[in-house]
């Protein structure tokens, strides 16, 4: 790992046993497993996400990286954040029509010295396709293309490093998270011989396959899964149930946003509470960031300020 990298800090996981009276009746342990980082945009996953695209950066001379996403993707702001660390350049192929100033996320990323270019909705679909990619790749040959949520095979190396077995109190028999781009739900298959359940937070029929593609072949589908159940309609929509979900996790103490690990946990205590993980005794769950996309549900009234103040835990 370059010397560059040193200036992260980069804490040991945090774990925190969840106390909820749906665990008590079910006869459950469930420990929430974190990864606190400076800057925080590298919290949970993005960091084990993007530190071996960083390295490749110096590897192979880049001067930084470009990559997508939307107006308030939790990627950008912990690329901007890291780039600017590093004192990388930082580019981003927006799916937006514009660029709007008064957004957080995009305030962030401005701050961090980001660059922006627009995408529209159908020239973003093709953010997976591999000649498009290339014509990415030939416009900025000094940039290290990294694909949307970090998710490659480097990403995957990272996430690999984390173990989410070892709980305070024993292995897990079963490890859960979100999943949307499936880089990290890959990454934890690939270091963890428990199960794994990734709860999807988006609508993508296409998920268990990239998920596939980004493992070796030794790995088959028989020791994870991905539940569709919880998805709320899609990606970043959410019900005043699960609003309220998070309300009260914030109240005990765990903080997590609707959008991501908040709408994996909520799935993951209906799955406990309808019996269907009735099997697994010891759950553990990856906390894997996100809480700046607090910041633009407020921006957009979606949540309250008084929401925001809660769930952030301020």
């Amino acid at each position: 790992m370059p010397q560059d990298l040193s200036s992260f800090i980069i804490k040991k996981p945090l774990w925190q046993q969840v106390k909820h009276s749906i665990l008590v009746k079910n006869q459950t342990e469930l420990w929430l497993c974190s990864l606190p980082t400076e800057p925080k945009q590298l919290a949970g996953n993005k960091w084990l996400k993007l530190k071996y695209h960083l390295a490749r950066v110096f590897y192979e001379n880049k001067q930084g990286i470009v990559t997508f996403g939307g107006p308030f993707s939790n990627h950008i702001a912990a690329v901007a954040a890291a780039c600017s660390q590093l004192n990388l350049t930082s580019l981003t192929y927006l799916r937006a029509d514009r660029v709007d100033y008064d957004n957080p996320t995009i305030k962030l990323c401005l701050q961090h010295g980001m660059q922006f270019k627009l995408l529209n909705r159908a020239d973003y679909r093709l953010r997976n396709n591999m000649a498009f990619c290339q014509n990415i790749v030939d416009a900025h040959p000094n940039l290290l293309l990294v694909p949307e949520g970090g998710s490659s095979v480097d990403g995957v190396k990272g996430v690999a490093e984390l173990n989410l077995t070892a709980t305070p109190n024993g292995d897990a028999d079963l490890i859960s998270l979100a999943t949307a781009s499936g880089g990290t739900l890959a990454g934890t298959i690939k270091a963890n011989k428990s199960n794994i359940l990734g709860i999807a937070v988006v609508k993508d029929p296409t998920l268990p396959n990239r998920v596939a593609q980004l493992l070796p072949t030794q790995y088959n589908a028989l020791s994870w899964s991905i539940n569709t159940e919880f998805t709320e309609g899609g990606y970043a929509k959410f019900s005043p149930e699960l609003l309220s979900f998070c309300q009260n996790m914030a109240a005990s103490s765990i903080n997590v946003e609707p959008i991501y690990t908040g709408k994996a946990l909520f799935g993951l205590f209906k799955l406990i509470e309808q019996g269907q993980l009735a099997q697994y005794k010891r759950i553990s769950f990856f906390h894997t960031g996100g809480l700046q996309g607090l910041d633009g549900l407020m921006y957009r009234s979606l949540i309250s300020p008084a929401d925001h103040k809660l769930l952030a835990g301020n």
